[in-house]
C-alpha cells in the first residue's frame, strides 16, 4: 500500500525556501526605493546641485514641467538620473588631499567624475539665498565624520550661468577641524564682500577612509 506520510526532507526545506524568497523580495524592494543607494552623504544646506534636483524633482522627474521650470535639472536627469539618486557617486578614493592636482578646471562640480558631468554645466541653476554669515549642513546616513571641510566661494565677477568653475574662480574661505561621526554635521561660515549669485564649493574629507567629496551649491548673497 502506498504511504501518504509526508516527505520529511521536503517539508523541512519549505521554511528555508520561504525565508530565501522573503529575503530576495526585501532586497528587491530596497533597490526599488528611490534614495536607498544613498549610503554616504551630501551638503543639504545650502543645497548642492544634485541634491536640489533630487529634493525638488526626484518623485516627479518625468513631469513635462521639469524641462520648462528647471532646465538645468532636466539636463542633469537626462544625462544620468543616478547622479541625483546615488549620493555615493560623488566620492573619490585616495586623493591624498591633492584636490587641485587631481581635479581639472571645469570638473569641480562633478568631483571630476564623468558620470556626473552634467553638474558642471553652466546655466540657471536654482539658488539658495544666504547672508554673509551662513551655515553648512552635511547630512550623512553612514555617519563617517570628517577630517575637515574646506569651503570656497566663487570670486566676484565669475558668472556661473556662462562659465564652468575652475580653481582660479574661487576664494578660499575656511578649513574646519575634525568632526566626530554623526548623521548631521553643521558649522558656520563667515564671509564678506559678496553680493548676488555665487557658487559655494565644499570639499568633505571623510574620516573613515581617504575619501574626498566635492560639491557646488548655487547661492545668492542677500
Amino acid at each position: 500500500m502506498r504511504s501518504h506520510k509526508p516527505d520529511q526532507s521536503r517539508r523541512g526545506s519549505r521554511p528555508a525556501l520561504r525565508a530565501l524568497v522573503l529575503l530576495l523580495t526585501m532586497m528587491a524592494g530596497a533597490l526599488a526605493v528611490p534614495g536607498s543607494a544613498q549610503a554616504h552623504g551630501t551638503i543639504v544646506g545650502p543645497a548642492t546641485r544634485a541634491y536640489q534636483c533630487w529634493k525638488t524633482w526626484g518623485s516627479n522627474h518625468t513631469s513635462p514641467a521639469l524641462q520648462q521650470q528647471d532646465p538645468m535639472c532636466y539636463q542633469a536627469f537626462q544625462a544620468n538620473a543616478d547622479t541625483m539618486w546615488n549620493w555615493m557617486s560623488a566620492l573619490r578614493d585616495g586623493l591624498g588631499a591633492n584636490f587641485q592636482g587631481s581635479t581639472p578646471d571645469g570638473t569641480l562640480c562633478s568631483n571630476n567624475l564623468a558620470r556626473n558631468n552634467s553638474l558642471n554645466t553652466p546655466g540657471d541653476w536654482k539658488t539658495t539665498t544666504v547672508s554673509s554669515n551662513f551655515q553648512i549642513h552635511l547630512y550623512d546616513q553612514a555617519s563617517h565624520g570628517a577630517d575637515y571641510f574646506r569651503v570656497y566661494v566663487s570670486k566676484n565677477g565669475y558668472d556661473p550661468k556662462t562659465q564652468r568653475l575652475g580653481w582660479g574662480n574661487l576664494d578660499f574661505i575656511t578649513q574646519t577641524g575634525r568632526y566626530a561621526p554623526a548623521t548631521d554635521i553643521t558649522f558656520n561660515v563667515s564671509t564678506s564682500g559678496y553680493t548676488g549669485q555665487h557658487i559655494v564649493f565644499v570639499i568633505w574629507q571623510a574620516s573613515h577612509l581617504d575619501q574626498a567629496y566635492m560639491w557646488c551649491s548655487d547661492v545668492v548673497f542677500s
